[in-house]
């Protein structure tokens, strides 16, 4: 495939290769998306999904807000996929500086990688609002009705929810990660979510590649788009020159 050809000859001649990904990059693990035909958003709830994650929702009804985040977000099962894999060898082989990711569940993490800019937080860590107690996922998972922390106070998830700001140092991490980068590569994402949509406007390198099945905003800016699952395309990179396969 010749996109897959100039893909490797992009990696291969960069040196500082950021990866910036959205929901596409985990539903190849089985993980749903919100905005898909089949996506959370779709699904028929009394209350929108949007407005049960949302800041107020929360923390006026918890009960609720637990049950939908226990049954359709908190994902522990899911495992990384050849693109989360392939991502952390191209890190350990000195080429990938930093994963910036819209996804809140860890699979990065999982399959290696150590820079990781988490713009939405993430399932696996979750903290008591009253005294700052850290709890797993499992934690949050094995718990009857509303988590509660051993002090009497309520636990919130550390994920960003509607009406939330995003993390002011991951963002500044991000957007340096970016604009210090020879080569960006966006996968998994129609870069519709904004403000995180809007860091790669910070991209001043030389590769600029868009890897998603569909159509996206920025495909006139790309050197390379390729439309096929990231999973797929990332499985036939290898991490250096000459390298017959690192799969």
């Amino acid at each position: 495939m010749e996109e897959i050809r100039k893909l490797q000859e992009m990696i291969d001649k960069s040196s500082n290769i950021v990866f910036f990904g959205g929901a596409g990059v985990s539903t190849e693990s089985n993980i749903p998306d919100f905005r898909s035909e089949d996506g959370l958003y779709h699904l028929k709830y009394d209350v929108p999904p949007e407005t049960i994650i949302s800041h107020t929702f929360f923390l006026r009804h918890p009960e609720e807000f637990y049950r939908f985040y226990k049954e359709r977000m908190l994902c522990l099962d899911a495992e990384p996929n050849p693109a989360h894999r392939k991502l952390a060898k191209l890190e350990a082989a000195g080429k990938l500086t930093a994963v910036v990711t819209q996804n809140i569940d860890g699979l990065h993490q999982k399959a290696g990688s150590k820079t990781v800019y988490e713009l939405h937080g993430s399932i696996r860590r979750n903290y008591c609002m009253r005294c700052g107690k850290f709890y797993d996922a499992e934690y949050i998972r094995d718990s009857e009705g509303i988590p509660s922390c051993g002090c009497g106070g309520g636990i919130k998830p550390d994920v960003v929810l509607y009406e939330e700001g995003l993390d002011t140092r991951i963002i500044q991490n991000s957007v340096e990660a970016i604009a210090g980068a020879d080569m960006l590569i966006i996968g998994g994402t129609s870069l519709v979510v904004y403000p995180a949509a809007g860091f790669i406007d910070y991209f001043r390198g030389k590769y600029l590649v868009l890897i998603n099945k569909a159509e996206t905003g920025r495909s006139v800016q790309a050197d390379l788009v390729i439309r096929e699952p990231i999973g797929q395309v990332m499985a036939q990179i290898t991490c250096n020159p000459g390298e017959n396969s690192l799969k």
